[in-house]
């Protein structure tokens, strides 16, 4: 197929952050190109936002039902490959499952649903339809966090002992939804939101990075979230015990409230043999730790680097890549696996193109979430994972 992947995004227009991020990863590999796109639930906003991204009138539309319904009714020449939602997490399902059954593939933000029964049920609808299904966890993006995965699936730091994971911010340290603030308004209504805060925005990046790097499976967690922030409906704080599949356990922390700092995920994983250790303001450097030598300082684009990470890299070494790079591997990954499909050609499991996640990694989220919420409900009860 010589032409690029069409997409059409529901959410992203005026005032919008996320949409914007979305975009740029789309276009950096140039191998997708933004069609059409129902930017916001107002059909005239909707429509000027789409205008400002210079799209013809006639793929700009009131709502994602027209948007749906109209490609799927264009010559395959013309329509859109797959949908992007970049909206609140309340709209998260709607339009995934509509695009579904108009036979449209779907990248999501995260989390993936609303709430879990949402996310159960898409994932049957993924199934059903055969379409692919991906979701923008996009810190599995960076080279070096596949890096860290080779090197646990590869077995060189033994069994896996012991996770941390810090994901703390301070942006919602004071009550600034009351003013108005369009990003932290809908992060803490519980309408829109879901039934967590700062465990659903930021809490699931920091399960699903753990999850993605040691190839492990949290069975049970114990968590104390709080609404620190005096009238604030949901958690601004989280930390979570967790115990995972095979006997490893560890630590995850989430926070809004942690004044002065911006977004410093960052992930330590202890095995038998060795440990390693990554920053994510620091996402070109992963360190490696070893009980009788030296600490190894591994950096992005560099030739002893396995596969993966190298095929997530497009600068030569020293080059900075950051945060919408490691977005955009995700988008590349998923119109790599588009074009296969129309292509008729089915990619080995293990694949670059089959790199990023799935309705799996959404239901797992959307379990953590509920596990967390119930698990603090009760007094920090060790609870079950129901994915």
């Amino acid at each position: 197929m010589s032409r690029k992947i069409r997409y059409g995004m529901v959410g992203g227009g005026r005032g919008a952050f996320i949409g914007a991020v979305h975009r740029i990863a789309a276009n950096i590999d140039g191998q997708i190109e933004l069609a059409a796109g129902a930017f916001s639930s107002d059909p005239e906003k909707s429509k000027a936002s789409g205008a400002d991204l210079f799209l013809p009138a006639s793929r700009c539309y009131g709502s994602f039902a027209e948007m749906i319904e109209t490609e799927a009714k264009l010559p395959a020449d013309q329509r859109i490959d797959f949908i992007a939602i970049v909206t609140p997490n309340h709209v998260h399902f709607p339009p995934a499952k509509m695009a579904l059954e108009h036979g449209f593939h779907v990248l999501s933000d995260k989390p993936a649903t609303f709430n879990l029964a949402e996310a159960k049920e898409l994932q049957k609808l993924v199934k059903k339809s055969g379409l692919l299904y991906g979701l923008t966890h996009n810190y599995t993006g960076y080279p070096l966090v596949k890096e860290a995965r080779h090197l646990v699936a590869s077995g060189k730091l033994g069994k896996i002992r012991k996770v941390v994971v810090e994901y703390p911010q301070g942006w919602l340290a004071t009550r600034i939804e009351a003013s108005g603030q369009k990003q932290a308004s809908w992060r803490t209504d519980p309408k829109r939101s879901g039934a967590a805060g700062c465990i659903g925005d930021i809490g699931t990046h920091a399960e699903n990075l753990a999850e993605y790097v040691t190839g492990l499976q949290i069975s049970e967690l114990a968590a104390d979230i709080t609404a620190f922030v005096k009238g604030r409906k949901l958690d601004d704080d989280g930390n979570v015990l967790l115990r995972f599949k095979g006997g490893a356990k560890g630590v995850l922390h989430s926070s809004q409230i942690s004044v002065g700092e911006e977004n410093n995920l960052n992930l330590r994983v202890y095995g038998e043999l060795g440990g390693l250790e990554w920053h994510q303001k620091e996402p070109n450097t992963l360190l490696v730790k070893w009980p009788d030598q030296p600490m190894q300082v591994y950096r992005t684009a560099n030739g002893y680097l396995s596969d993966a990470a190298k095929a997530a890299g497009r600068t030569p070494p020293a080059h900075p890549e950051g945060y919408l790079e490691a977005f955009a591997n995700i988008y590349k990954n998923f119109a790599t696996a588009i074009r296969a499909r129309q292509a008729g050609e089915k990619l080995a499991k293990d694949h670059p193109a089959n790199d990023f996640p799935k309705i799996e990694d959404g239901v797992r989220g959307m379990a953590f979430i509920e596990a967390v919420v119930a698990s603090s409900k009760a007094n920090a009860a060790w609870t079950k994972l129901e994915a």
